[in-house]
This record gives C-alpha cells, structure tokens and sequence, in this order.
C-alpha cells in the first residue's frame, strides 16, 4: 500500500471512531478539540470525506491486483 493509502486509511479510522462517538454518546471529538463548525473542524470533515471517496476505490485496486503482498509476506504461510 502506498503512503496515500496508509493516509487515507487512518482519516478513515479516526472519523469512524469520531461517528461512532456520535452515535452512541452523543459526542463529536473533532468538534470538542477544535470548536463547533469552526474553520479548521470543517477543514477536517472535508479531508476525513475526501479519505472516504478515495477509499472507495480501494477495492477496485485490490480487485485489479495493484496490491500486492510484499515478496516475503507469504513466506510459511
């Protein structure tokens, strides 16, 4: 997986964990750190759904055999 990936991977991580803070707890993080709607949590939001659009080609990479395991990854199995 290249750097994107790893990127958007964790921004996908963290505004699941953050969704999942909402909707059990009623608690939004990112709005608790940085300020309710101010601009850099908007900021933040953005960049969290711009990770989800490019997660959604994820699969479509997997499928088309872009990833591929590292030669020594299958060693044993």
């Amino acid at each position: 997986m290249s750097g994107w990936d790893w990127t958007a991977l964790v921004l996908l991580i963290v505004g699941g964990l953050n969704w999942g803070l909402v909707g059990f707890f009623g608690f939004d993080l990112i709005a608790a750190i940085f300020g309710e709607m101010t601009g850099i949590t908007r900021i933040i939001y953005a960049i969290v759904g711009i990770a989800a659009l490019y997660g959604v080609a994820m699969p479509f990479k997997m499928s088309s055999g872009e990833y591929t395991m590292s030669s020594g990854a299958m060693k044993g199995a």
